[in-house]
């Protein structure tokens, strides 16, 4: 207790903490102007008439036109924790607003988003304002000092990401059948130089799977390493360029190439520090910001009861990855507790689902077209994922029971294929899926994958 007590009294310089909260809010800004820019707000979240819901936040729904506010909102909040103006309330609107937006339809779904929401949360926690930003400037007081776990935590949460997604590729599929990485390689064939060569060879297929395996379990730890942190941040770099290049997914390369920044010692962010006061020297209203009172340490307030709240998101971040060990079949065929686990990468999963509505009256029955109800997108993730069957199955049932004011069941045709195996049944066709209800509770109308895939 005493060493703990010991620890939770140190002190460290601020300004990593400082450039990674400029860091973040410009990324999150940047997101927000390339998600708006693409027209995705409207395409994923207003054109589409049904939106698939998690379970327990099936009340949040978009808000109409109204989401354009939500996401300047978003803006708004990420831009002031660029500048840490009033930041806890800017941190705060920031994660509920992206959250909201993260929960309005589990179609896009994605780990990166999920990462920016926990990360978020736990920066309402740390004070990332304690020097050079306008809350410091009005308060006239710059802190050179801050607790140093409040920069730990950060670490903490960037290993857990890093540890648990190569935790996760130890498995029969991605180390001996450089599965899914072998299909989508080979899908690259366009690239210059390497496309038509190099991204068709079987030995490449398992260089990246592998290399992919040792980057995730110790990259966290070489950057700890003082004598290999700088060889880890090249390593980082282009492995998060090269995954730009490979495959379209969003800001999360960068964010974790910044992420990585926190692990270096503060002279390296003072430097950072210095340049950027240099850039803003000529801006009249930046003197403020610039030149203000350095106080030596910043006390936390209720220091205590922030630490304990910490303990306990730490405590679910660690255990709730591995809920999918209460459920019995394979986790990559069910998917029940695979989300939020980080499980980055590692299926690929081709879907055929169709829908027969049945009246109970008179027996007659008919086939439903998925475009209907359903954008291409959404149709897609439909297709192999159960509780979107389910979901759709509900909907689609009540849906038919109003306009034909009859009892009817809902049966689903659904074909999947895993990671290159042949095609297979995946849902039981003989259950009426309009009785099933939503729960944590194991899905027994999941077929089993006829195959094992060993590993975590």
């Amino acid at each position: 207790m005493g060493q703990i007590n010991s620890y939770f009294n140190k002190y460290t310089d601020s300004s990593p903490l400082v450039i990674f909260r400029i860091g973040f809010g410009l990324l999150m800004s940047l997101s927000i102007i390339r998600f708006w820019s693409k027209g995705w707000i409207e395409s994923l979240y207003l054109e589409p008439d049904f939106h698939f819901s998690y379970y327990g936040f099936e009340w949040v729904q978009p808000l109409g036109n109204y989401t354009y506010l939500l996401f300047i909102i978003c803006f708004i909040s990420s831009f002031f924790i660029t500048i840490g103006y009033r930041y806890k309330w800017s941190v705060l609107f920031f994660f509920l607003s992206f959250t909201y937006i993260e929960l309005m339809d589990k179609t896009t779904y994605l780990n990166h988003y999920y990462f920016i929401s926990i990360l978020s949360f736990l920066l309402f926690f740390i004070p990332a304002n304690a020097a050079f930003s306008f809350d410091s400037s009005k308060n006239l007081k710059s802190y050179k000092k801050i607790p140093l776990w409040s920069i730990d935590s950060i670490k903490i949460l960037i290993t857990i990401v890093y540890l648990y997604a190569g935790i996760s590729k130890i498995n029969s599929d991605w180390l001996f059948q450089a599965m899914p990485l072998k299909i989508w390689l080979q899908s690259k064939y366009d690239l210059p130089i390497i496309g038509n060569n190099i991204m068709q060879e079987n030995w490449f297929h398992y260089l990246m799977s592998w290399g992919g395996l040792i980057y995730d379990l110790s990259i966290p730890f070489l950057l700890m390493i003082k004598k290999t942190r700088f060889f880890a941040f090249i390593m980082v770099v282009f492995f998060h360029l090269f995954t730009v290049i490979l495959f379209p997914i969003g800001m999360f390369p960068y964010i974790m190439i910044l992420s990585s920044l926190i692990f270096f010692d503060s002279n390296i962010h003072n430097k950072i520090l210095n340049q950027i006061k240099k850039l803003l020297a000529w801006i009249k209203s930046s003197k403020k910001l610039i030149n203000v009172e350095i106080k030596e340490k910043l006390i936390v307030k209720k220091q205590k009861l922030t630490l304990y709240i910490l303990s306990i998101f730490f405590a679910i971040q660690i255990v709730f990855p591995f809920r999918y060990l209460i459920y019995p079949g394979e986790l990559f065929w069910n998917e029940e507790g695979y989300r939020f686990s980080w499980r980055v990468m590692l299926i690929e999963k081709k879907g055929y689902t169709n829908f027969k509505i049945k009246n109970t009256v008179d027996g007659s029955s008919f086939y439903i077209k998925n475009e209907k109800f359903l954008t291409p997108f959404q149709e897609k993730q439909m297709s192999f994922q159960p509780d979107f069957i389910l979901e759709y199955a509900h909907y689609l049932g009540d849906y038919y029971s109003k306009k034909n004011k009859t009892n009817i069941e809902v049966y689903a045709d659904s074909f999947v294929a895993l990671n290159g195996r042949q095609s297979q049944r995946f849902i039981d066709p003989n259950i009426d899926l309009y009785l099933q209800k939503e729960s944590i509770n194991h899905k027994k109308w999941i077929l089993p994958l006829n195959d094992e895939i060993k590993g975590f």
